[in-house]
């Protein structure tokens, strides 16, 4: 057993933000010290063949944290110290927000997910942008955007234009996030018409290299059409997916009557035939997220036309040895179906 599921039992005692503030509160301890190069050299798994290039970037491993786990850009150095190849900080809105009332995280630990209303609680995009251009992560780091929720849907363009303006300088990529089940007026983003003109303002303001993150819950003529819109705009990539408002008939935890996006092993399927979906209609870079727990989850959603994935319910799960046993697992499957590089097997399935 583990040392990390040794404590587990008594960290699901807190209510989990609790939890994940305790967590974070001793990451963010480390981050400004010496010690993410020290876990570095026991939780990175340096293999070149889990080397991966996308949107001008090149990212020492496919392995990366969904937004949602490092929202203000408090902790991205730790997270790359413990193996992590991109760490995406965030929703970063334009100014600050509290988010939804507690309790907004439940755990259903008999399904391994998660279900969370947070709302895009966050510091605002001036401090998160002033703790972005201090920080030196050693990977990539993305930058979700999105828009405060009193915005009207008029007027997020110009929303996520500040909010881009001011993390610019600290991101190594953009995604445009439509899709959040947790915040007023999202759902109103995913008209073609708004998104249009959300993709107009931040290609104006510079903003590249620039993704899209899409909703799991989107029947496929909307997905389609907003993998129109990705060719128009020439967008450099793609994730897919963010949280469910869906919940499958075999959830067996009493958490699964609250409201908000469902995340973790429940979504693993959808999440990867989104991917699917996605890598056969276009040529640009998928991250796969949804349901990544372990090696052959990862490999499935990579075979299924993902370059990169990502992943936050699985640390809540696994700990903080994940993003390692991952890609170790990686590099075995690698070796095993012949393949030279993580690239190589990208799309095997399709």
């Amino acid at each position: 057993m583990s040392l990390y599921e040794r404590v587990r039992p008594l960290l699901f005692r807190l209510p989990p933000e609790t939890a994940h503030s305790v967590a974070h509160r001793g990451m963010a301890m480390a981050e400004r010290t010496p010690l993410p190069g020290l876990l570095k050299r026991g939780f990175a798994v340096e293999d070149e063949r889990l080397r991966v290039e996308a949107f001008g970037q090149e990212f020492p491993n496919p392995v990366g944290v969904a937004a949602g786990f490092d929202k203000n850009a408090e902790v991205p150095r730790t997270l790359r110290g413990l193996g992590f190849g991109h760490v995406e900080v965030g929703g970063v809105t334009a100014e600050p927000q509290s988010g939804n009332p507690r309790p907004r995280v439940f755990r259903l630990v008999e399904d391994e997910g998660i279900v969370n209303r947070m709302g895009l609680n966050n510091e605002g995009a001036d401090v998160v942008g002033k703790r972005l251009r201090s920080a030196n992560v050693g990977c990539p780091v993305g930058v979700n955007l999105a828009k405060n929720e009193r915005t009207p849907a008029e007027e997020a363009p110009a929303d996520y234009r500040y909010a881009y303006e001011q993390v610019a300088e600290g991101g190594d990529f953009f995604v445009v996030n439509v899709s959040c089940p947790n915040s007023e007026g999202f759902r109103d983003l995913q008209n073609r018409d708004t998104l249009e003109a959300i993709l107009d303002e931040l290609r104006d303001a510079g903003a590249s290299p620039l993704l899209v993150k899409l909703s799991p819950d989107l029947p496929e003529p909307a997905l389609e059409e907003t993998l129109e819109l990705v060719a128009q705009y020439d967008l450099e990539g793609v994730i897919a997916t963010n949280t469910s408002t869906e919940r499958p008939d075999s959830l067996n935890s009493p958490g699964r009557v609250e409201e908000g996006g469902l995340s973790g092993k429940p979504i693993e399927e959808t999440a990867t035939e989104a991917v699917r979906f996605v890598a056969e209609r276009t040529d640009v870079p998928v991250i796969g997220v949804g349901g990544v727990f372990t090696a052959a989850d990862a490999y499935r959603k990579i075979r299924a036309g993902a370059s990169m994935v990502q992943l936050y319910t699985a640390f809540i799960f696994r700990g903080p040895t994940v993003a390692r046993e991952i890609n170790q697992g990686l590099a075995t499957l690698l070796e095993r179906d012949g393949f030279d590089s993580v690239s190589e097997a990208v799309g095997a399935d399709l």
